[in-house]
């Protein structure tokens, strides 16, 4: 039923996209009948493309599903530039309409006309589409330093590295995958943690990429936490490869890494759509550890439990992408006040947000460049 529901209101929203689109590109540039039904067509085989692309892989045409990703994600990011600069244009268009009815000035010279609108428009999606792939594939990796009086003094400072919505599947492979572990490895990091979504919904064939995995061995191990696109791939699929990359999948549990500090991990919150019943609230997860031990909580969402602060010190989270394609962000922000970077909280605690290793949907960012982060927890004394 949730299913029904979500593409229902997907189809709903993306085909409305479309129909905007459509209506202001034969309107504007006066599009003869056999154009616009061929335009008609194209728009319909691309609205349906997420279905196609699931049908094909399924069935085992995995070189067709790839390519109609390719070509149906990299047109859900087009599009999408398309109708926001069209609609912005259109906003545009209509203010100057007004001005003119309501000030004593002529502001012809300010309006632009339905068909330049249209084609500024086209030109400037494709620009913006082809400078977000680029986006996408410029990894950056980000600092962050939390002082501490938690490490021991002897160790004096413990590096861990962060990769979260990698989203491996039809999209993102094997040569992503290198520039992210690239990354995460040229740090130099004790630990290495997965905050969710190390997958996507599109999952078969990846074995050739647990060899990547298995040649990273930080020394204190690699952890490793459930995102939502863990179980719509299949949740024993997805534990059975995150586990034979040689993460240690932490549900709902806790444990010491060697004697240095604790990191807890719990279930993306989809676990309940699922009919998953929940092990333990995150105050009772958290209650069992010691204090005076830096505590480090893996969380996908980045929600923070009502009673969860003051027994954790940071929490690592993700899923955001921080909107992914800008103005996606403001939307993002209605549902998570902090989409990105470092939010202080009280008593102490710290949350902490990827903007993510990867890309879903469209193989597109804009402004929002996809990231590996290093986190260095640095002993000083009289800092929790």
């Amino acid at each position: 039923m949730r299913l029904i529901i979500f593409l229902s209101f997907f189809f709903s929203i993306y085909g409305g996209l479309h129909i905007y689109a459509f209506l202001k590109i034969r309107q504007s540039l006066t599009l003869g009948t056999g154009t616009a039904a061929i335009l008609a067509a194209v728009m319909a085989c691309m609205i349906i493309a997420p279905v196609l692309i699931r049908i094909s892989e399924r069935h085992g045409f995995e070189f067709l599903a790839r390519a109609l990703a390719y070509i149906g994600y990299t047109w859900m990011g087009l599009i999408f530039f398309f109708v926001c600069i069209a609609f912005v244009l259109d906003i545009y268009r209509l203010l100057v309409h007004i001005g003119g009815r309501i000030v004593p000035v002529d502001l012809c010279g300010l309006a632009v006309e339905a068909r330049p609108s249209v084609v500024i428009s086209i030109l400037l999606a494709v620009i913006l589409t082809a400078y977000g792939a680029f986006e996408a594939l410029d990894i950056r990796m980000e600092h962050l330093t939390i002082r501490t009086d938690k490490i021991p003094k002897e160790i004096g400072r413990l590096k861990i590295a962060q990769i979260s919505d990698v989203h491996l599947g039809l999209m993102v492979g094997e040569r992503r995958l290198e520039k992210i572990l690239n990354l995460a490895t040229a740090a130099d990091p004790d630990i290495l943690v997965s905050t969710g979504d190390l997958v996507d919904g599109q999952m078969d064939n990846l074995s050739g990429l647990l060899k990547r995995f298995q040649q990273v061995s930080p020394k204190y191990g690699k952890f490793a936490v459930t995102g939502n696109h863990e179980f719509y791939a299949g949740l024993a699929r997805s534990l059975e490869f995150t586990e034979k990359a040689g993460f240690t999948v932490l549900r709902g549990k806790g444990l010491s890494v060697a004697g240095l500090l604790t990191i807890a991990g719990v279930d993306d919150v989809t676990e309940n759509r699922h009919g998953i019943e929940k092990k333990v609230s995150e105050k009772e997860l958290l209650s069992r550890f010691p204090r005076e031990r830096f505590t480090l909580l893996l969380k996908h969402r980045p929600e923070v439990a009502k009673d969860a602060p003051g027994l954790f010190d940071l929490q690592l989270s993700g899923h955001t992408h921080k909107g992914q394609i800008f103005p996606f962000n403001f939307i993002t922000k209605l549902y998570y006040p902090n989409i990105a970077g470092l939010l202080e909280l009280e008593k102490n605690s710290r949350l902490y947000v990827s903007r993510g290793s990867g890309t879903w949907g469209p193989p597109v960012r804009f402004l929002s460049p996809p990231e590996v982060t290093l986190i260095e927890l640095v002993h000083e004394v009289g800092r929790q």
